[in-house]
């Protein structure tokens, strides 16, 4: 089950498919019937969580808030309700990015979820080698669900 809340009014992003990218995304990493929520917000209110949970006092694209630690993970494997964790999107950046790749909204919505939800599997970009196992899980993800790639070969 997809928990699903969409915080901005006259978003013009369409619930049903962004919920069946989410389905198709957690059977693509072998999570089929796990849970997360996901809500869209302003840039003001991710920036807010942004700088509550991170330090970081500037909006961002999106946050993912694990409910398991990677040890943890597997054991939550029994629970009657595997809820993996928190995505939160800024429809405002996803916008602004879109226009960036001049791509629709909503493919920047599925690379983000693409992002967050490898975010609570644990991967990370933060150190190099991890930011290349983290793009190559992102680029397989994408063509799961039949995304063309919007970032360049090359860094």
């Amino acid at each position: 089950m997809i928990y699903y809340h969409n915080r901005v009014r006259k978003s013009g992003i369409d619930a049903r498919a962004v919920k069946n990218v989410v389905e198709a995304l957690l059977e693509a990493v072998d999570e089929p019937g796990s849970t997360l929520s996901l809500t869209l917000v302003n840039d003001a209110t991710i920036r807010e969580l942004n700088r509550e949970h991170r330090g970081k006092d500037a909006a961002t694209d999106v946050l993912s808030f694990p409910l398991f630690d990677p040890d943890e993970r597997e054991q939550s494997r029994a629970l009657p309700e595997r809820m993996l964790g928190d995505i939160v999107i800024s429809v405002d950046t996803a916008r602004r990015q879109a226009a960036d790749y001049d791509a629709p909204l909503q493919r920047e919505l599925e690379r983000l979820l693409i992002h967050g939800i490898l975010h609570l599997l644990g991967h990370d970009h933060m150190k190099p080698g991890e930011r290349a196992e983290m793009e190559a899980q992102e680029r397989r993800l994408a063509t799961a669900i039949g995304m063309p790639w919007p970032y360049e070969e090359a860094r």
